[in-house]
């Protein structure tokens, strides 16, 4: 019966060594350095715009809301805006601060704001408005006004 537990012993500790070195090699194999955590800071975006009249006279000003609708929320993201014209002539700004020059690049300060586009022309009036964040992500609008002089 000793020799049967002897024999049963030797077994066993054959298998315990068997069972250490899958356990190591399955940790090992299971620590790659390419499983790391990927943080996410890069979320895309949507731009809300409130209706607009579609008609505009020489010296009006429209105002245009505009909403910037994130997909998540990463604290250091900024906006930016640019526009350009190509039917008519206008000026657009921000608030109370001058008008901006075609194609250059604004900073936003809040993800809530209005733009006031004044006519300063008797025919159709066409425009373009990118808002872009601080990794790329970028939405156009456009905006057309029929003359009604």
């Amino acid at each position: 019966m000793i020799a049967i537990f002897n024999k049963f012993r030797i077994g066993l500790s054959s298998i315990y060594v068997m069972l250490a070195i899958l356990t190591a090699s399955v940790t090992l194999v299971s620590c790659s350095k390419y499983d790391e955590l990927e943080i996410q800071n890069d979320f895309p975006f949507e731009v809300n715009v409130m209706p607009v009249p579609k008609d505009v006279t020489n010296g009006q000003t429209v105002e245009i809301r505009i909403t910037i609708q994130r997909k998540g929320n990463y604290s250091n993201t900024q906006y930016f805006l640019r526009y350009f014209q190509f039917d008519g002539q206008g000026t657009l700004r921000y608030y109370d601060e001058p008008p901006y020059l075609p194609n250059d690049q604004y900073q936003l300060r809040t993800e809530q704001f209005r733009l006031y586009y004044t006519s300063t022309s008797s025919v159709s009036q066409s425009f373009d408005v990118w808002i872009s964040d601080s990794f790329g992500n970028e939405k156009q609008i456009s905006f057309q006004f029929n003359s009604s002089d």
